[in-house]
């Protein structure tokens, strides 16, 4: 691991935590948040807990495989569908990031995790750093960025390296037409393939994720607040230990513009940077990743 994981055993710095949110346990695998959705969770193992926040259309299915690895190791391993996705309700509202963050709230309080160690992958990111600036949670002790989607995706006067409203217009109509292909077409960049062994069964896996378990209207609502949210302010304000991990042949999320300013703004992050990796981690280098959360929550774990 690269020597900045010296660094990992930097304290944590304590904020005021906001009210839990009423939220109710509704069975062993769902939670009611305030405003009725029942949200679909997976806890597995015991231990130290670690929760895991989904990419863009994706479910908590996409966890599974370091879910288990890391539940083996000794761990808690919280997972859980964002409203709209898999198994949890649609309510056609909500799809916001202050709701999407007080429902990881909602499940972190119907759970009593303490300690925790939250990841976000993708969208999944900017969900969590939303979850930190708007909860300030005493329940989280470190945090992990997976290519974040974060700070700013859209190009604006004092944002020009973004991407222009009119383009993410235009990729966002596109998802009304024709979506099996537009996503079918968009695997092999997820996963960084050629430079990274990934089987067309894996892919379409992955894509039916997007086709049979979150609709089109969800899909398109949260590609315009994903693409039109700042959080270039609030992110400055994170005090929570937080890591990023991010690749260097990231197409989705492309390095200079999403993981590494992101890391600029939140004061005493730590960075790693996988070489020939794309935007799938948590499958294409799940082993390296374990070792780097692992490595970073260590001294929390230990004391």
């Amino acid at each position: 691991m690269a020597a900045s994981a010296v660094a990992f055993t930097g304290g944590r710095l304590s904020m005021a935590a906001k009210q839990p949110s009423r939220v109710a346990l509704h069975s062993n695998s769902m939670v009611e948040t305030r405003d009725g959705t029942r949200i679909h969770f997976r806890d597995w193992g015991a231990g130290r807990p670690i929760v895991f926040v989904s990419p863009w259309g994706l479910c908590s299915d996409w966890w599974d495989t370091p879910v288990i690895s890391f539940s083996e190791r000794g761990w808690r391993c919280v997972a859980f569908d964002r409203r709209g996705h898999g198994r949890s309700d649609d309510p056609c509202r909500g799809y916001d990031f202050d709701t999407l963050a007080d429902d990881i709230a909602a499940v972190m309080n119907a759970l009593d995790l303490q300690e925790a160690v939250l990841v976000g992958h993708s969208m999944g990111g900017a969900e969590v750093v939303r979850y930190l600036t708007r909860h300030h949670s005493h329940r989280v002790s470190r945090a992990v960025l997976i290519a974040p989607t974060t700070p700013f995706t859209m190009k604006t006067e004092d944002n020009p390296g973004g991407a222009p409203r009119q383009a993410l217009e235009k990729t966002r109509e596109s998802l009304k037409h024709d979506l099996p292909h537009l996503v079918a077409e968009a695997a092999p960049d997820f996963f960084g393939v050629p430079k990274n062994s990934v089987s067309k069964e894996t892919m379409d896996w992955w894509s039916r994720q997007f086709l049979d378990r979150v609709s089109i209207k969800v899909l398109s609502e949260l590609y315009k607040v994903m693409t039109e949210t700042d959080f270039r302010t609030e992110i400055r304000t994170i005090r929570t230990p937080t890591l990023i991990l991010h690749g260097d042949i990231d197409k989705s999320a492309p390095l200079e513009s999403t993981g590494r300013p992101t890391h600029e703004l939140i004061t005493g992050s730590w960075m790693l940077v996988y070489e020939n990796a794309a935007h799938a981690l948590p499958y294409t280098h799940t082993d390296r990743m374990l070792a780097d959360i692992v490595e970073f929550a260590a001294p929390l774990q230990e004391s």
